[in-house]
């Protein structure tokens, strides 16, 4: 049973509802554009269809080689059915090539392709503005377990290899990307899956020949419109219905 009950949490992005199983949520993707903890924000009409086609197939990708995620199904233009899980409190970003707050905060040239891909955690806290936290304070406040630390930094790295090697098949670079990470609430023993959503909201996506943004940075840097960059990269992808393509130009 997938019928929609309550409202559970709304988010910038996404609103979440309740459902006749107690193991599932229906996510539903808004059309609202945020940046800099939200104090830039924007209505941008298609946006929610195209991050739900775009995440259900990096998801659906994920787990086919057995890296686990909450999606279970889309269920219409702009909802999905997820497993319910319990977010640990922490944004974890991958870093492949040097952009955003890490060029600002060590000086480092945008651009720069670094010699390994960094692992950072930062702590989810909108009125703290999220800030970076290091893995001795995550197990010290007990966000997360060491052991869990150490499961997480396998699934943010395999997780890195899988979409850059995908994404590098439709020359798109995966400059970085966000992920936030669940306890799996049907699973014994606290399995750890993917939540939230992985889209151009969640990662920087560079053309591979023009260095075109084709990821949030087009919003937060007033580069365009972020439906016609979306829509690039699902069509790159053959993801939307002739519909949809209209609809989102």
């Amino acid at each position: 049973m997938t019928s929609k009950k309550k409202k559970l949490y709304e988010g910038k992005a996404k609103v979440l509802y309740s459902t006749d199983n107690s193991y599932c949520v229906i996510q539903h993707f808004k059309d609202e554009a945020t940046a800099f903890n939200a104090k830039k924000k924007e209505t941008i009409e298609g946006k929610g269809v195209l991050n739900n086609f775009l995440s259900e197939f990096f998801m659906q990708k994920l787990n086919s080689i057995n890296i686990p995620t909450h999606f279970i199904k889309r269920l219409n233009m702009r909802e999905q059915l997820v497993e319910k899980c319990e977010i640990i409190p922490l944004e974890v970003v991958v870093r492949n090539i040097a952009a955003g707050s890490l060029s600002k905060r060590l000086g480092i040239q945008e651009g720069t392709r670094l010699a390994r891909p960094i692992v950072e955690f930062y702590y989810k806290d909108d009125s703290l503005n999220d800030p970076l936290v290091t893995e001795s304070q995550i197990t010290t406040f007990e966000w997360a377990s060491e052991t869990e630390l150490g499961e997480i930094f396998e699934i943010a790295l395999r997780t890195n290899d899988f979409l850059s090697g995908l994404l590098l098949a439709v020359d798109l670079t995966l400059v970085d990307f966000k992920i936030e990470i669940g306890r799996s609430l049907k699973s014994e023993g606290d399995k750890l899956i993917i939540a939230d959503e992985i889209s151009p909201d969640t990662c920087r996506l560079w053309d591979s020949k023009t260095k075109k943004r084709l990821d949030k940075d087009v919003f937060r840097l007033n580069k365009g419109s972020i439906a016609v960059a979306y829509t690039e990269v699902a069509n790159r992808f053959d993801l939307l219905p002739k519909n949809v393509k209209s609809a989102v130009k």
